[in-house]
């Protein structure tokens, strides 16, 4: 049983976090603040870079105007122009079509990057008026935990280690959020920019240069096929298709030769028991457990193979993952909550939130062993 010394420990430790939290939302809020400053200074520099241009193609489309003009002059009269001057107008005209051409995409590509940016700016003042808001929720919580926290030191020990699994959760959910955003942003979003440029490229060329358009074409199919291969990437990574229709055995056959695809490490992957479907909230964790256990052996361990069992019995779930890495200090690692690296801590409370058990069996240099056993309610 916590003793009072223990909880007035823990209440004064909570407060420091609080205050500390509060102290890096300021933080975040001023460097937000700089960075809104700075891109609204890259925002105008855009903004008079897309003007300057579009003034440029609007004298470029009045001077190829003038060259279309003159060669329909030269070539209306053989007898007052010279075989030369209709050579003239004609390779003057063709440049100027293709200069213009080529404004126009510079053009839209300046148009688009403007938008994107002032999306941004936009983005980043929610942000910082969200950070603003939260500084000053914060602070009144604070107030609060500072006069009224006593009050609470009996039921402290539970809900305090539940709040702290809580926002963990929230923490990886608004991460996981984050990354899927990085993904999309990075990969299919960039993608279809760059596919609306082309088509409209594409465009230009069928009417300009129908020969090039094949090449075009290609390309552009290249690009589409690619953020689609992203794309279904992203929507496996978020929730397997396989997971809900077939199950996490069908699931977990999937993922494990992707990831032999992806990182070239041989993985052994060993199924026991019936086929049967297990709760959805056993599936998706024991697949979270998987996928997260994967990512480590490829982050940390060295290894040069892995083996992945899942046993499903009457009344329980076995799951052992191994790998023969470099191995590590499991409760060094365990007891530091700062060090984000492993993911065990998400492992043990994705098992705990089950009432499961778990047991990490490592040392430096002998490999790792996480073992996972959950129960299962009776058929």
């Amino acid at each position: 049983m916590t003793d009072m010394k223990s909880l007035d420990d823990i209440i004064k430790e909570t407060v420091d976090l609080i205050e500390k939290n509060k102290e890096e939302i300021f933080a975040i809020a001023e460097a937000t603040e700089a960075e809104v400053v700075r891109m609204r200074r890259e925002v105008e520099q855009v903004r008079q870079e897309t003007q300057e241009l579009i003034a440029r193609v609007d004298a470029l489309e009045k001077e190829e105007k003038k060259a279309r003009v003159r060669l329909m002059e030269v070539s209306a009269d053989f007898s007052k122009y010279s075989e030369a001057d209709i050579k003239e107008a004609y390779e003057n005209a063709q440049r100027l079509q293709v200069e213009l051409v080529t404004l126009r995409a510079q053009e839209s590509m300046l148009r688009f990057r403007r938008d994107e940016l002032e999306r941004g700016l936009k983005r980043l003042l929610d942000t910082r008026q969200r950070a603003d808001r939260l500084a000053s929720r914060v602070g009144v919580v604070l107030q609060y935990l500072k006069e009224d926290l006593q009050e609470a030191a009996g039921r402290l020990g539970e809900m305090h280690q539940w709040q702290q699994m809580a926002l963990r959760i929230l923490e990886a959910q608004e991460e996981e959020r984050q990354r899927v955003a990085r993904e999309i942003h990075d990969g299919p979003a960039q993608s279809m920019a760059n596919v609306v440029m082309r088509a409209e490229y594409c465009l230009k060329l069928l009417e300009k240069n129908p020969g090039k358009l094949r090449e075009e074409l290609v390309a552009l199919q290249t690009i589409a096929r690619d953020s689609l291969q992203d794309t279904r990437k992203i929507i496996f990574d978020l929730r397997p298709m396989a997971l809900d229709d077939l199950g996490l055995a069908a699931a977990l056959k999937k993922f494990v030769a992707n990831y032999k695809d992806q990182y070239g490490l041989p993985v052994e992957y060993q199924y026991f028991g019936p086929r049967r479907r297990l709760p959805e909230a056993v599936e998706v964790a024991l697949f979270r457990i998987v996928q997260e256990g994967l990512n480590n052996i490829y982050k940390h361990a060295h290894a040069s193979s892995a083996s992945v069992k899942l046993e499903v019995l009457p009344d329980k779930v076995n799951l052992v993952i191994r790998d023969n890495g470099r191995g590590f200090n499991v409760q060094k690692v365990l007891k530091d909550r700062n060090r984000k690296g492993y993911g065990l801590l998400g492992i043990k409370e994705r098992v705990q939130l089950l009432k499961g058990e778990m047991e990490i069996v490592s040392a430096p240099g002998k490999g790792t062993t996480l073992m996972v056993n959950i129960s299962l309610p009776e058929e």
